[in-house]
């Protein structure tokens, strides 16, 4: 398929209404605030429109990027495991989100959703597709834990039974923070360089994904986001928001595309949250609901297999 035949316009199109879709559910949900719009461009073509809702009355900052950009050269952390790729022009289009709620009892979120084509003036433009969603609780409950994975398995049913089993685990590994030797939360689905398939089966894929982030994550956040908490679980959420920023710094490449891209700042550092709190060498106390955290939840286990079904 040449860059002319690709549905680039389709693909947009999607995304906004996306978009669109997943920024209306979030402030219904919220019920107390909207958000804010910044449409921006980009240096070497393309734009992107930065939605942004603060200090609501579920979330304390809730970020919904589009972005469509076009650049000369693919930058490194596009290339990573596509070196034959370097040197080549880019169009690069997605929607990014990440939810970070008051609650600490309810999870911070993440979702992305990605197309790329390489080599637009090239005889042979390679696309690909990405993206996924995860899942970053504080205070885990297990029948949330199975819903999200069961959600994350129904987005994958039609395309193959090896689909979801092979990007849960590439979500373990990728939000897997090596200097701290643990998983950034209790993952999802993770893919790119996605073109194994016809285009169409692709794009459909990605769709899936995206079409189940909302299913997955609402019923979660209406469960926990009137449940009490004190001064005790907010010193830990924001403790715990520090792995948090900790991998989107150092290991995003989504966060690396960005900045190496020449991207806009305020657009790619939305996922920052925005109250946060590192605390020397904590350890939690043994048998506490913190200690759980890493004791049952943390490390890719296995959620529908536990569950009996799977």
């Amino acid at each position: 398929m040449t860059d002319q035949q690709l549905p680039l316009r389709e693909i947009k199109k999607y995304l906004l209404d996306l978009q669109d879709h997943i920024c209306g559910a979030l402030a219904e949900i919220d019920g107390a605030a909207g958000f804010r719009e910044d449409a921006w461009q980009h240096g070497d073509g393309g734009g992107g429109r930065t939605r942004v809702l603060e200090q609501g009355g579920v979330f304390e900052q809730a970020g919904v990027n589009f972005s469509h950009v076009r650049g000369r050269q693919l930058p490194a952390a596009a290339t990573t495991r596509r070196p034959e790729l370097a040197g080549r022009d880019f169009e690069a289009l997605g929607v990014s989100l990440v939810i970070h709620p008051h609650n600490p009892y309810v999870p911070t979120s993440h979702m992305n959703v990605r197309f790329f084509v390489a080599g637009t003036d090239h005889p042979d433009p390679v696309w690909w597709f990405g993206g996924g969603f995860d899942l970053t609780p504080f205070y885990p409950f297990a029948d949330d834990v199975i819903h999200w994975h069961e959600t994350a398995r129904a987005a994958c049913e039609r395309f193959g039974a090896d689909v979801y089993p092979r990007f849960k685990r590439w979500c373990d590994e990728y939000f897997y923070i090596k200097h701290r030797d643990e998983t950034r939360g209790i993952g999802g689905l993770f893919f790119d360089d996605l073109n194994e398939w016809d285009f169409a089966t692709s794009f459909g894929f990605m769709r899936s994904v995206s079409d189940h982030y909302l299913p997955a994550y609402e019923p979660i956040v209406r469960r926990r986001m009137g449940m009490e908490y004190g001064p005790r679980q907010r010193d830990w959420q924001l403790y715990r928001r520090g792995r948090y920023v900790e991998f989107n710094l150092v290991y995003d490449r989504g966060t690396l595309f960005g900045l190496q891209s020449g991207g806009r700042i305020e657009s790619i550092l939305m996922s920052m949250p925005p109250q946060v709190a590192w605390r020397y060498d904590y350890r939690p106390r043994p048998g506490s609901p913190e200690a759980d955290l890493y004791e049952l939840y943390l490390g890719g286990r296995d959620w529908l297999r536990i569950d009996g079904d799977g």
